[in-house]
């Protein structure tokens, strides 16, 4: 894929551009799509526009396509301050593309937006706000976002310093918080709790292993023994993620953490957690919109927030009463949504800052104990209700996985570069290891494939011959836990298509077909089967023939007939999009060679923190590092301001 290309979008637009309108507005389009990355989409909503409302300036059917090329890159709106400044930044286009969108630009920006025919009334197309040029749907999503966060918080607090309330709190943190028992400096997660017991709407945000779901576990169980204490009935709780596989993980998760509280803190609850599809009633292929009924909940956690685009949370915001308290969990610093929007990073800017003001450090030392001297500010009203989790207990920050997170994320290019130069070649006694393949073929790669791969083989060697027992199946699905190869595309020789291929090769096994060892993952939800988009099984020999194993999230194993799986691929290699939410022991990460728009240092960050124990970096040319570290996902909205 070009720089040029998106993965939504295709290829440039030819030069078979006979099907726009004749005017002059279209004629110029048609040049800049003949050398720019503009599709024929964009092209064809700046001719309807033209269409519906001529305007005799060509600068205006420009600045629509513009809006939808955006949108199509997965900005919110067109960002015109930007595009002035900087037209490369804002819209990721080659010095070819930049020429003919400077020739074809004849006014100041802002001064042509605000002159847009299609920016009057109530239901125009497009919406002006400032400097940001929006579609319609978008600007309202933002709207509802706003204003219903606005509305959370506006809301007197829940637990008012010196009442009866504020005592059971301050005796249940110290309870679920025994002293001795935090990391050093203050205890985050006791703070998150502490703040979301406060108001209706609470962001919480940190890095992998920062504990993001044993916070929520002992909130949970705070905020029940608050409603107990005060006679109500029980919470009404509803869990969800994104995606099947996340809302599994939460489920898992949240699970394992109720088993370590002290059995009068567990929580009356159901651990089932589910996707927003199905809590918000979304049906596949529904039509777009902020509408949404309202829930019968009291209480609403959503795991995985980066991945919720701007639609969805408009929609989740709309559901959610503004009686019921809302906890949106993430790491503001992995990818953003696939769709338009990066909300979760957005709210969360400046959270590494805390920005506490003096009523919330006095509230926090009063209840909480905790003393946040060190990260006070001048925040508004979200910054107040926003924690961010710093310490991590998937690898510690010195180690050597944790540098190479820290300064991957910071875009430190140069402690990154010293980084690589400390890296020893891929070895197993390691904790970083790296490869530089002169080819896709090289004989090094596929023998690191098959070393990975080695607790995999060693299980399904146990019953080779034989058949399969659930606890054979429980014990091979750990086994491809252990070891995944994660890659920054899907197509080319460097994607996830081919290494599926030669890792199978590597492994002696078929390219294609059902075979025992295959390892596959669910790419849409199957509610009949129980399965997930997302989830992950393994082929193996049951009595009833052959069959694949998943985790039916209970301890135990699901068979599912592969005939029945119409909607699976095999995952010996997945995207780092795919990976979100997960983790394993030891990870391969495997960049292309060519230097591409979507190599960024939040897909770096997201592949490298998935790794527990081992990181295995294959980098066939060291530019595509150097560009990802260098390169960060930016998309243009107005939540952050």
């Amino acid at each position: 894929m070009s720089p040029l290309e998106t993965p939504d979008r295709g290829p440039i637009l030819t030069r078979n551009t006979e099907w726009l309108s004749g005017s002059a507005a279209c004629a110029e389009l048609a040049a800049l799509g003949s050398q720019g990355p503009l599709g024929a989409l964009d092209l064809a909503f700046a001719a309807y526009l033209q269409g519906a409302m001529p305007s005799m300036e060509g600068q205006h059917g420009l600045l629509a396509a513009l809006v939808s090329h955006q949108y199509g890159r997965g900005h919110a709106c067109l960002d015109l301050a930007q595009l002035s400044d900087d037209p490369a930044q804002s819209l990721g286009w080659d010095a070819v593309a930049l020429t003919a969108l400077r020739e074809l630009q004849a006014d100041d920006w802002q001064a042509a937006a605000e002159r847009l025919p299609w920016i009057q009334g109530p239901m125009s197309p497009l919406v002006l706000d400032g400097a940001r040029l929006y579609l319609r749907r978008n600007w309202d999503a933002e709207q509802v976002i706003r204003q219903s966060i606005a509305e959370r918080l506006a809301q007197a607090p829940l637990v008012v310093p010196g009442s009866p309330a504020a005592s059971a709190l301050r005796q249940g943190l110290d309870a679920l918080f025994p002293p001795g028992s935090a990391t050093p400096g203050p205890d985050w997660q006791k703070v998150a709790c502490a703040v979301a017991a406060r108001q209706r709407f609470t962001l919480i945000t940190g890095g992998p292993g920062t504990g993001k779901t044993t916070t929520v576990v002992r909130l949970l169980a705070l905020l029940q023994a608050q409603a107990r204490a005060a006679g109500a009935k029980p919470l009404r709780v509803a869990l969800a993620a994104p995606t099947g596989k996340a809302a599994a993980r939460l489920a898992e998760s949240i699970a394992s953490a109720l088993s370590q509280l002290p059995p009068d803190w567990r929580p009356v609850l159901a651990v089932q957690a589910q996707t927003l599809h199905k809590l918000l009633q979304i049906a596949p292929g529904s039509a777009g919109g902020v509408k949404a009924d309202q829930l019968a909940v009291d209480l609403v956690v959503v795991d995985e927030a980066s991945m919720i685009d701007l639609e969805m949370m408009a929609r989740l915001l709309k559901a959610v009463p503004v009686s019921a308290s809302l906890v949106l969990l993430g790491d503001k610093d992995q990818l953003a949504s696939v769709e338009a929007g990066a909300v979760m990073g957005q709210l969360c800017e400046g959270a590494a800052a805390g920005r506490y003001d003096a009523a919330t450090l006095q509230w926090l030392r009063e209840l909480a104990g905790e003393d946040l001297s060190g990260w006070s500010g001048d925040g508004g009203a979200l910054a107040q209700q926003t924690v961010m989790l710093r310490f991590s207990r998937r690898f510690a920050g010195d180690s050597a996985i944790g540098r190479w997170a820290a300064a991957v994320n910071a875009g430190a290019e140069a402690q990154v570069r010293a980084l690589w130069a400390q890296t020893p070649g891929a070895t197993p006694s390691v904790e970083v290891s790296r490869l530089q393949p002169a080819h896709a073929n090289d004989a090094a790669l596929a023998q690191a494939f098959c070393k990975g791969w080695q607790p995999l083989q060693k299980a399904l060697a146990e019953f080779t011959g034989g058949l399969c027992t659930d606890d054979q199946a429980l014990q091979s699905l750990r086994a491809l836990a252990c070891y995944q190869v994660l890659c920054a595309t899907r197509d080319g020789p460097w994607g996830v298509q081919t290494l599926n291929q030669r890792i199978a090769r590597a492994l002696d096994l078929p390219v294609e077909g059902w075979y025992v060892g295959r390892p596959v993952m669910v790419t849409r939800n199957d509610y009949a089967l129980k399965l997930m988009n997302g989830d992950v099984g393994l082929c193996l020999p049951h009595a009833r023939g052959l069959r694949v194993a998943f985790h039916d999230g209970a301890g135990g194993v699901r068979w599912v007939q592969p005939a029945r799986l119409d909607a699976v691929e095999t995952v010996f290699a997945m995207t780092v999009h795919k990976s979100q939410g997960s983790e394993f022991e030891h990870v391969c990460l495997v960049l292309p060679e060519q230097v591409a728009a979507f190599l960024t240092r939040e897909l770096l960050y997201t592949g490298i923190t998935r790794a527990r124990a081992q990181l295995t970096l294959v980098v066939p040319a060291v530019a595509s590092l150097w560009r990802a570290v260098a390169s960060r996902v930016w998309r243009s909205g107005g939540l952050s301001a």
